[in-house]
């Protein structure tokens, strides 16, 4: 198996080399259109923040820019964090596009558009910049496709993005819709809308051990973070938790 086909911080870089070489080119998703060879890279930062730098790192040492959503209630990061705070700044100085990755599941349907707005509005309070995409964290059948705007907003499952362009998604560390190198899409040379999740590239490794590895992670900064902050607290106890599960 090539290194574009392996889920791991090189198989990244091959696989956007490899698509790159193919006589794409790089675009946002408000320039990019379904019958040119444009490749639009979204990212939905559902656990780690950490995992995200890492490949925002590698976009910068190609010169590529990327869409990076982010979501603001989540339990697994903290925007508002002095390390939340950090990872945007970082994001943004590399060149990258910072939007929202909303949780709709935790509103009822009509609630919609005032959440959007909402959210929308705290996370431009952290990033300084306009906040003018949305992407869906898990979302909803009914959301795929939506032509409408959410809160005046773009989203990435609109027609244009969704179903005029190809659309290729890394969930849960698998190719539901094929390996994009394999899409006939890109033998068409339509555009494509590649979704990807920084965390399953980051480990090398299968996403039971990825997420493995990031609950142990999570765990021991956790652990450091109590002691920290509570002289009760001896830390330590619970860092072999995960090899005695194992």
């Amino acid at each position: 198996m090539s290194e574009a086909r392996e889920f791991s911080v090189a198989g990244y870089e091959e696989l956007v080399a490899a698509i790159i070489g193919r006589g794409y080119e790089i675009s946002e998703f408000g320039k990019a259109e379904p019958t040119e060879r444009h490749l639009v890279l979204r990212h939905d930062v559902d656990m780690s923040l950490d995992a995200a730098l890492q490949i925002a790192k590698i976009e910068k040492r190609l010169g590529i820019s990327a869409h990076y959503f982010v979501l603001l209630r989540t339990e697994f990061y903290n925007l508002y964090s002095a390390e939340g705070l950090a990872a945007i700044e970082k994001l943004l100085s590399f060149g990258h596009h910072v939007n929202l990755h909303m949780d709709a599941s935790l509103y009822h349907e009509d609630e919609l558009e005032e959440a959007a707005e909402w959210e929308a509005g705290c996370l431009q309070c952290i990033t300084g910049t306009e906040v003018d995409m949305i992407s869906f964290h898990r979302p909803a059948p009914q959301l795929l496709g939506r032509k409408e705007l959410l809160a005046g907003k773009r989203h990435t499952y609109q027609p244009k993005y969704f179903e005029e362009m190809a659309y290729c998604s890394d969930s849960r560390g698998r190719w539901d819709h094929g390996h994009p190198l394999d899409l006939e899409a890109l033998e068409q040379g339509r555009a494509l809308q590649l979704l990807t999740h920084p965390i399953w590239w980051v480990s090398g490794d299968t996403p039971e051990n990825t997420l493995d590895q990031f609950l142990e992670k999570r765990i021991i900064a956790l652990d450091t973070s109590l002691a920290e902050n509570c002289e009760v607290h001896i830390p330590g106890r619970f860092s072999s938790m995960g090899k005695d599960r194992k």
